[in-house]
């Protein structure tokens, strides 16, 4: 099992890093990344943090701790010099929070991120098939959520990626312990949007192939 979108108290999630990771492992992940919700007034507070904390505690674990950030809620113009950034402060890869159907996010999100090469656009929402074309041609990930709300446009996602030959991704968005997936459940995340048995059997090599690239 492997995640790359979690949460810690370093944003609105609930646990300490050490806990976060050390229930992962419990349940078996190989590795899980911490993806913090960031923008302009805090990428400097967590990331250089999440970048110690990963580089200490996977001395001590079997699961791997992977630093990422989310830019979450940042107006479009801005999307582009944020990720610079989040990789000049060590973020090993950056997703943004894209244009869910449960949030007033600002339109035009998706496309800020996919023109800025983030590697993850997370619940994009009605993402359209121009989008979703640019996230094929960028080898972007389009996430499948596992998160109430977030996940009610999985289905159109996933139709866009089959259409597009855009990567996918299943994540947790977990804020909280109860909310890591099981590798069953992600499972079901995935063919519940439509994705087969075989697609999400790719799924998991890319998001496998994907880690041992960072």
């Amino acid at each position: 099992m492997i995640d790359l979108h979690s949460h810690s108290l370093f944003s609105d999630g609930a646990l300490v890093p050490a806990e976060h990771l050390r229930r992962a492992e419990a349940l078996g992940y190989k590795a899980i990344a911490i993806t913090d919700h960031g923008d302009m007034s805090n990428l400097d507070f967590i990331i250089p943090r999440m970048v110690e904390a990963s580089e200490d505690l996977n001395w001590h674990s079997k699961t791997r701790l992977i630093p990422g950030i989310e830019l979450t809620h940042v107006p479009p113009a801005l999307i582009g010099p944020l990720t610079t950034w989040a990789r000049e402060l060590g973020a090993l890869f950056v997703v943004v929070h894209g244009e869910s159907p449960v949030e007033p996010v600002a339109p035009g999100t998706n496309m800020a991120a996919l023109q800025a090469g983030v590697e993850i656009l997370a619940h994009p929402g009605f993402i359209t098939e121009e989008e979703a074309s640019l996230a094929a041609k960028k080898g972007i990930f389009l996430e499948l959520s596992g998160r109430k709300g977030h996940s009610l446009t999985n289905g159109h996602v996933a139709r866009m990626a089959e259409k597009t030959g855009a990567l996918l991704m299943v994540n947790s968005d977990a804020h909280e312990p109860g909310d890591l997936m099981t590798a069953e459940y992600a499972e079901k995340v995935a063919l519940g949007a439509g994705v087969s048995k075989e697609g999400y059997l790719k799924i998991r090599r890319d998001m496998d192939e994907f880690i041992t690239r960072l």
